[in-house]
């Protein structure tokens, strides 16, 4: 039984209900066991082959029941000899165990192909890696830098400045009023915790505003701190990409060729020229993410020059200096930003490869007329995307603008939360959380007349996701009484659907079970896909509050091209991405 308190003197009584095995459950169990109370080993085999996708292939079946059965509440006594039967009871916890019966395939293992170049692979990239919160007043720090790599991030982006003695370099977002933290800290912290989540190549990309004094500073910090961990090519230029195979363990150093150095701009890369009115709070973090036709539609009806501001080493604000050798040569990957013509950045050179930066707003400007370009571009060279300059609460925008347009680096704000670092999170659950994702063959290929994917084009359904959200379970552990709702149990209900390209997009939900931490909901829902490689699937849990603002019970995001189909146990995350520790729901996902 549950009490609540109401008004002081009135107490509420709620009978608490215990978690039961959904009919389907049952059905499955009484299928598989043939009739019988008690399944066998081989017919947990014959189940997990048949109904789970294969999971029977290689399982244990033996080893699964052993641990279901320890997830037992309450075990009756048992002979030395005798052993515990397998009942529905066990099914059932087995399924809704994510432990056992996790929803991704390859949770901890790289399976992708890993020996194609860097220019094949979304890659797993921060922005202003350095900031502890805000774009503007926040500190500088190696701690955000750190929990990125532990997360699996593979991009780290730090801004060097002079210090105030100009003898030194220092990491701070310029001409604002951060704290600044020092390069070397910062450059002791990714050797440290470079590899702690991924093997595969850590990329550091510069923005370069030092004297060639502090430039060749930088090139003996980065090489005595990396030593033999630090790649750089024989030559000036790659004509291919090395692959993450071939860059296992290595740092590699990216930003543009150092040819002068400016002492004044007047506005920085990632502002975007705009006089945008800032963002609240709301629009930051508890807002849907933003619809990606109707930014298209937009900027395709919108005339006005994109004006992103003045990157530090634009080529046509030079001041001649020479530049140390030896800086010079520790850049793999030569970075730039598009000096006017959309269509001449855009151009393969097939001699060199490159890396150009974009910010979201010239994305979705240069999209409806060069989304060919853009394709064919990222196919061999880098294509990065960052904020625009107006998230100065570290916001992010849609990440899906620049994946189904082929560009590897989406930069997020990794201390920011909210629906879109929720679709980021999932989208690197891929490849066993290693950083690195290969993108669809679709993007990749070309025809004989050179032509590409075109990111507009109107697709055919390719697959049909079923997805079943019976029941969850997990929050009277992880949460106070009260916390929902001070005078009665909670009232859940499950918002679900697809982040992907237009066509796909879509979320619904269910009923609110009402004052039940054991909410039942039973409830089907069909998802036609056209690009189901690229699509995630979105799962919310809130509680719905009759006088005010729902509140926010756990989140998930999973690549559906990961997705294992049959029972499964999804477990959920809070708003900064960390998992519960007993919150989850049980669902079955069925491709037809």
């Amino acid at each position: 039984m549950g009490s609540y308190t109401c008004c002081l003197c009135f107490t509420r009584r709620f009978r608490s209900s215990e978690a039961q095995p959904p009919a389907d459950v049952r059905a499955a169990f009484a299928t598989y066991a043939e009739g019988a109370a008690h399944m066998t080993a081989d017919q947990l085999r014959s189940f997990m082959s048949e109904a789970q996708g294969g999971d029977g292939a290689d399982a244990d079946a033996e080893r699964v029941m052993e641990q279901a059965l320890l997830l037992r509440q309450r075990q009756p006594l048992l002979g030395k000899l005798a052993k515990p039967a397998f009942t529905v009871d066990d099914f059932y916890n087995y399924l809704f165990s994510e432990e056992l019966n996790p929803p991704l395939g390859s949770q901890v293992t790289v399976h992708q192909d890993m020996t194609a170049p860097l220019s094949h692979y979304y890659i797993y990239t921060g922005h202003n890696s350095y900031l502890t919160g805000n774009q503007l007043s926040s500190d500088c720090s190696d701690v955000p830098i750190i929990k990125a790599l532990q997360d699996g991030v593979r991009v780290i982006e730090l801004d060097m400045w002079p210090n105030a003695t100009k003898d030194d370099i220092d990491i701070l977002h310029g001409r604002t009023l951060t704290s600044p933290v020092e390069l070397i800290k910062c450059l002791r912290s990714i050797k440290e915790h470079a590899f702690s989540a991924s093997p595969y190549p850590v990329i550091i990309t510069l923005e370069d505003h030092l004297t060639p004094d502090l430039q060749a500073k930088v090139a003996e910090m980065v090489v005595e701190t990396f030593g033999d961990m630090l790649y750089y090519p024989d030559t000036e230029s790659l004509k291919e990409f090395p692959s993450p195979e071939a860059l296992k363990e290595r740092i590699i150093i990216s930003t543009k060729p150092p040819k002068e150095y400016l002492e004044a701009k007047n506005v920085e890369e990632n502002d975007d020229g705009t006089q945008e009115e800032k963002e609240s709070d709301e629009e930051a973090w508890g807002k849907e993410v933003p619809d990606l036709q109707t930014e298209l539609e937009y900027a395709k009806n919108d005339h006005e020059d994109v004006d992103d501001g003045v990157d530090s080493d634009d080529d046509d604000q030079k001041k001649p200096q020479s530049s140390p050798l030896e800086y010079k040569s520790l850049i793999t990957i030569q970075a730039g930003k598009p000096k006017s013509d959309m269509s001449e950045a855009l151009r393969v050179d097939p001699n060199k490869v490159k890396r150009l930066s974009l910010s979201e707003k010239e994305l979705v400007k240069a999209a409806p007329s060069h989304g060919s370009d853009l394709v064919r571009f990222t196919q061999k060279n880098l294509l990065r995307i960052y904020p625009k300059g107006t998230r100065v609460n570290s916001s992010n925008y849609n990440p899906f603008i620049g994946w189904i347009h082929g560009a590897q680096m989406v930069a997020f704000n990794m201390q920011g939360y909210g629906r879109s670092l929720w679709l980021m999170h999932g989208f690197y659950k891929g490849n066993g959380g290693c950083g690195y994702v290969k993108k669809p063959d679709f993007l990749l290929e070309h025809g004989s007349d050179n032509d590409v994917f075109d990111p507009k084009a109107d697709l055919p359904v390719k697959k049909t996701l079923k997805v079943k959200v019976y029941m969850g379970d997990g929050w009277h552990a992880d949460f106070k009484q009260t916390h929902f709702d001070s005078y009665s149990p909670p009232d859940f209900y499950t918002r679900v659907g697809i982040a992907g390209v237009p066509a796909d997009t879509t979320m619904k939900k269910t009923k609110a079970v009402e004052d039940n931490w054991t909410p039942v909901w039973d409830e089907e829902f069909i998802f036609p896909l056209t690009v189901p490689e690229l699509a995630l699937l979105r799962i919310e849990v809130h509680e719905h509050d009759k006088s005010g603002k729902d509140d926010f019970a756990g989140q998930i995001c999973l690549p559906i091209s990961e997705l294992r189909r049959g029972f499964r146990a999804v477990p959920l995350f809070d708003r900064k991405g960390m998992k519960f520790k007993s919150v989850r729901v049980l669902m079955r996902f069925e491709f037809v």
